[in-house]
């Protein structure tokens, strides 16, 4: 299982120059987690640089993962993470998230360098 960062997601959407790398681990939509947070995120970034649309669009895709809501439970795991390991508030909740679910995440934020199940790439 994987949980796909919006870093991922976006570079796929759009097309940038890690894409190819980010579809590997986005062929099985069963195989991937996203969490709420990656949606606003997601969504947000596509909204403001392109069109509402095409963020629409982007959500549809998103929604055939299965999506976490944030629990209780994840946003007290994610600040003692952010406490931890000095991680803003949406990359605490996305790590948090995917040790709770039991996930790798598949990132490019350098934020998730060097911490345990994360594939940097």
């Amino acid at each position: 299982m994987f949980l796909i960062d919006s870093s991922g997601w976006i570079e796929f959407l759009t097309d940038g120059p890690l894409a190819a790398e980010y579809l590997k681990y986005l062929k099985d939509a069963s195989k991937i987690k996203t969490p709420t947070i990656v949606l606003y995120e997601v969504y947000k970034k596509i909204k403001r640089e392109r069109t509402e649309e095409e963020a629409l669009l982007a959500v549809s895709l998103l929604n055939r993962t299965s999506v976490i809501q944030l629990s209780e439970s994840i946003a007290l795991f994610a600040a003692d993470l952010s406490l931890q390991y000095s991680l803003p508030m949406a990359d605490a909740i996305v790590y948090a998230t995917a040790l709770e679910e039991g996930c790798k995440v598949v990132t490019s934020d350098s934020h998730f360098k060097g911490l345990d199940k994360v594939v940097f790439v």
